[in-house]
């Protein structure tokens, strides 16, 4: 009976033992686990941040492309009178022309 009550003794020692030693590795590894998600979420952000200053600048840039692209439509729009005139000038010079070569 005593080597009975050793066995149970030594094999529950044995089996603390292992599930202390099963606890450490699984506490391990929920750590290296949550280094890994929280590294990721550390880079995501890294992402979103350069993502939003690339947004930033192409904002800014596409104000300016709309200012330019007004300028020159108010441009065009003030020298639409003087291109009618050089329409207009063409078809007589060339009236001209037909006519003087007649």
């Amino acid at each position: 009976m005593a080597s009975e009550e050793q066995n149970t003794a030594t094999e529950s020692g044995d089996l603390k033992d292992l599930c202390k030693d099963m606890f450490d590795k699984i506490t391990q590894y929920l750590n290296g686990e949550l280094t890994a998600t929280s590294e990721e979420y550390r880079l995501l952000q890294q992402l979103n941040q350069i993502t939003l200053a690339k947004y930033t600048d192409m904002c800014a840039i596409a104000h300016r492309l709309n200012e330019v692209s007004t300028r020159v439509n108010d441009n065009y729009k003030s020298l639409q009178p003087y291109l009618e005139q050089i329409d207009q000038l063409e078809a007589s010079v060339s009236t001209l022309e037909q006519t003087a070569y007649r």
